[in-house]
């Protein structure tokens, strides 16, 4: 039997897809729509608030968030799991103002919620360590190391006693409080008493864990590395995925060696499991890491492996990104002949495939590159070609659409005005999700990093013309101001 998809799960399926302003407005007509059938205030309309507010949380809208979340949690309980539901809720509240960098508000917010849950709970409950553990968390964030050391404590005697999962998580917490503390302890305890399953998820843990200062964060994650490893073994995917965020921290800090270092032994070992794919992406990272340490040669011999790699695997969208990476590290390192074969091959491979951004892509890369080389007439051909099938919001088809001004304009370097390019790219992106017939003009200028709009009809807009003209525009607006944050 076919089951209809909840508005939340379709919201956040729109943002997974990038859609971040449909996904507000399917949550707002269902808040609409608990509020018609429950009324305003009840327990059903915080859910909905709480939900809403989730999907503005992850749209990067913290304020409104916030204050969905507030609205949620001032709502009476009615009986023990609108109760629960409720601490919840304000423990949303306070993340929400945490990301935001509201920490003292966080601060009190968190501290009323342990009480809240000391109350209903128990001393003893795991349901009271949940809220004691964010509460450790934001204390270190503050820099009061004794608070978060006393309050982790005792959240790990909470989980463990209990024999509840969340154990992994406190560990991992207290291991990063014990690091700030510099008592020189050991960071981690007891692990030898615990599953596999639970050492792999600490790991997992401290790899997302923010760690304030690039020396504490670079000693801790080597030393998970070194904990999962001799536990669980170098080909263990949680040894991996920590070795790997050491190479994205090097890169991070400036620590090409440490991240070469962390990118080889990650291949090494896709290499000996034989997962080509896994190896392929490993050596397009190395590559990278490679070029950023100055040694260009072994970048380029990175890069010939990982196209190896890829004919193995024959997939043309796979082809053509390691050949277009290829070709623009040769540009870089001023190997003109060698990188326009490289880019031109890119875009034979993405027409091969069925991807229309990998052929937007390879069509960029190769467009910049004519451009440079002063072939305007064959840059604008190219540019055209590769914007005319690409998302109008992916980032390199508003990076092709300012060349692609500048060529245009006659220019062989450089690109155009990247704030006019985005205005414009918003513009034709409302335009054309909107019937033909209603729009005189629309004028769009980025103003203080937001978007000033001008809308001119040509005649009334009936009734659900007007829902759909706010569902576009804040649409838009949401994608799009995701673009303009990412330039600065």
């Amino acid at each position: 039997m076919t089951t209809t998809p909840a508005p939340a799960d379709i919201a956040f399926s729109l943002l997974r897809e990038g859609r971040f302003g449909d996904a507000e407005n399917v949550m707002a007509r269902e808040v609409q729509t608990v509020t018609d059938k429950h009324g305003y205030g009840s327990p059903e309309w915080a859910s909905a608030q709480c939900d809403l507010g989730n999907v503005l949380l992850n749209a990067d809208q913290l304020a409104r968030a916030i204050e969905c979340f507030r609205q949620a949690a001032s709502v009476t309980p009615v009986d023990q799991e609108s109760r629960k539901d409720q601490l919840t809720y304000r423990l949303n509240v306070a993340m929400a103002l945490r990301m935001a960098g509201r920490l003292e508000e966080a601060e009190e917010q968190l501290r009323q919620g342990v009480q809240e849950r000391l109350a209903f709970y128990g001393r003893e409950h795991a349901g009271y360590a949940f809220g004691l553990e964010p509460l450790a968390s934001l204390l270190l964030e503050r820099g009061d190391v004794g608070g978060a050391r006393q309050v982790v404590e005792e959240t790990v005697a909470i989980f463990w006693n209990n024999g509840h999962e969340r154990v992994a998580s406190a560990l991992a917490l207290r291991a990063a409080v014990v690091q700030a503390g510099g008592t020189g302890e050991p960071l981690f305890i007891g692990l030898e008493q615990l599953p596999d399953q639970v050492v792999e998820q600490i790991g997992r843990v401290v790899t997302q864990m923010p760690v304030a200062g690039a020396a504490a964060r670079k000693e801790l994650l080597t030393t998970v590395a070194a904990v999962l490893e001799q536990r669980l073994g170098a080909d263990h995917q949680g040894t991996i995925n920590a070795l790997s965020a050491l190479a994205n921290l090097g890169r991070d800090i400036g620590d090409q060696a440490g991240r070469v270092e962390a990118i080889e032994r990650v291949l090494a070992s896709y290499e000996r499991q034989g997962r080509t794919e896994e190896a392929l992406m490993a050596e397009l990272g190395l590559a990278m890491a490679r070029d950023d340490a100055g040694d260009t040669g072994g970048s380029l011999r990175a890069y010939a492996s990982a196209f190896e790699r890829s004919q193995v695997i024959g997939r043309p969208e796979v082809i053509s990104q390691v050949l277009r990476n290829w070709g623009l590290a040769l540009r870089e390192a001023g190997q003109a002949g060698p990188a326009e074969e490289r880019l031109t091959q890119a875009l034979e491979q993405a027409r091969r495939g069925a991807d229309h951004d990998t052929v937007g892509r390879a069509g960029v890369a190769l467009g910049l590159f004519l451009q440079h080389e002063g072939r305007l007439g064959e840059a604008r051909a190219i540019l055209e070609e590769g914007l005319a099938v690409m998302d109008p919001v992916h980032p390199d088809a508003l990076v092709g659409r300012s060349h692609l001004s500048a060529v245009r304009d006659g220019r062989t370097c450089g690109c155009g005005d990247m704030p006019s390019t985005i205005a414009e790219a918003f513009r034709e992106f409302v335009i054309t999700r909107l019937p033909s017939d209603l729009l005189d003009r629309l004028e769009v200028e980025i103003v203080d990093n937001d978007f000033k709009i001008d809308v001119h009809l040509l005649r009334e807009p009936a009734e659900a013309e007007i829902g759909r003209l706010n569902e576009v525009f804040a649409t838009a607006q949401a994608e799009f101001r995701h673009r303009i944050t990412d330039r600065r």
